[in-house]
């Protein structure tokens, strides 16, 4: 038993689980046995898979979306509940969404709509480390990001960053956590909507040849060289590796041409919205066409404790533009049953209009929408009561959507990455794949 028990032990087995006395003298373990297999790391580790999307599209609705003015109205409800807006007939038989929302009512059969989000964190930093880790804040540890964690198990394709942030890295959640920085996101510092967008990085400094700039980087390589002999550390492998994907931006064609909204039509742009909403989801397109794996996306102010009528009134039309015209857009160009499109905010608003005519936060229930990339379309899973109190039926965790969404990539959730102190971490702690959610 002693020689054969670690060839006998399942893959899925975590150094947690054996820290328990009773199973390790279950499986008849010496102390020098459960002390070798506890110095392997024991992880359980799987092997990325060819899942149906090649990359995502993430657009992420900072402040806090109300439902009741977008996916799920409720027209049936007193009007402190229903709100300022009407609602209107979807694709999908007997689905309305708010009037907001009449753009994407069009497309309504090439999405899916969740109703039933639910989670326990009502301030917009936990929100919101909830919806781009899939993990509870915790002060022991920083967890790294969907996008952080795809570009780890991915990596890149075709001279382009794996992760890309359009317009800037949104928050301290939307980082690598506990990976190495490396695997952070690129940030293009600079809003596509404006008139003189450039990514920064893509070009050489004014007065800077190529000789030059070939020269500085052998310099840096003999320099880097000498410090990586006398101190390894993450910092400097991190550094070596930004330096190295910066190098490739610059001589990338690929990247180059990928980032450039020159290469489309004034029809195109006009299509999608010559605004934030729809300049940032057309460079999305662009992104993931040339080879981006994990592109995420922010627009608006969604934090409407005040007059949400005109808060939707301000950002909902360029929002509601641009998404369907993304979705149509890959669709017609063969793309979404490869991209994943996920849409969603860090918590939903209150059920009743509070006294200035606006919505406090909410996360007992909300609204995430999904689109491509092996998802179902045309179909609403989940409900809320009839005032958006609570689910009515199948509650959607954070840990299930984010399982879902890795599935659909390729990615086990399972899976334990290590953290600091060789601590095997699972990419999802719990979740499960929502089998009604897939294609």
């Amino acid at each position: 038993m002693k020689n054969s028990i670690c060839s006998e032990l399942p893959m899925h087995f975590s150094r947690r689980e054996f820290m328990h006395v009773g199973l390790v003298g279950g499986l008849g373990l010496t102390l020098g046995d459960f002390l070798r297999i506890k110095a392997h790391g024991a992880q359980k580790f799987y092997n990325s898979f060819e899942g149906p999307a090649k990359s995502v599209i993430h657009i992420y609705l900072p402040g806090g979306m109300a439902h009741q003015e977008s996916w799920d109205p409720k027209p049936f409800a007193p009007l402190e509940y229903r709100g300022p807006f009407g609602s209107i007939k979807t694709k999908i038989p007997g689905v309305h969404f708010s009037e907001n929302f009449k753009e994407s009512a069009k497309i309504a059969d090439k999405i899916t709509i969740c109703r039933s989000m639910t989670h326990g964190e009502a301030a917009h930093e936990r929100g919101t480390h909830n919806m781009f880790t899939g993990y509870k804040p915790s002060p022991a540890i920083k967890f790294p990001s969907f996008g952080s964690v795809v570009s780890h198990e991915l990596g890149s394709r075709k001279n382009l960053p794996p992760y890309v942030c359009v317009p800037n890295v949104p928050n301290e959640f939307a980082g690598s956590g506990y990976l190495s920085s490396s695997y952070g996101p690129f940030g293009l510092g600079s809003d596509p909507a404006n008139e003189k967008f450039e990514v920064r990085d893509l070009s050489l400094p004014k007065g800077m040849t190529e000789d030059r700039f070939s020269k500085r980087r052998s310099l840096l390589d003999t320099v880097d060289d000498h410090f990586r002999r006398v101190e390894k550390s993450d910092s400097l492998g991190a550094m070596d590796k930004f330096y190295n994907e910066a190098y490739s931006l610059i001589n990338s064609k690929e990247a180059r041409e990928a980032f450039d909204m020159s290469k489309e039509s004034e029809k195109v742009k006009e299509r999608y919205g010559k605004n934030s909403a729809g300049q940032r989801m057309l460079l999305a397109r662009r992104l993931v066409e040339s080879g981006v794996r994990f592109v995420s996306l922010t627009y608006g102010g969604w934090d409407m404790h005040q007059n949400i009528e005109s808060g939707f009134n301000k950002y909902g039309p360029d929002l509601d533009k641009a998404f369907a015209s993304l979705i149509t857009d890959l669709d017609e160009r063969g793309m979404l049953d490869s991209t994943l499109v996920m849409m969603s905010s860090e918590f939903g608003r209150t059920p009743k209009i509070n006294k200035d005519n606006g919505r406090d936060h909410y996360p007992r229930v909300f609204s995430v929408a999904l689109a491509g990339g092996g998802i179902t379309r045309g179909q609403v899973y989940g409900s809320s009561d009839a005032f958006a109190t609570a689910p009515e039926d199948n509650p959607l965790s954070v840990e299930d959507l984010a399982t879902t969404v890795y599935d659909r990539i390729g990615i086990v959730a399972d899976k334990e990455l290590m953290a600091p102190g060789d601590r095997p971490m699972e990419i999802v702690d719990g979740g499960k794949v929502i089998q009604e959610l897939c294609a």
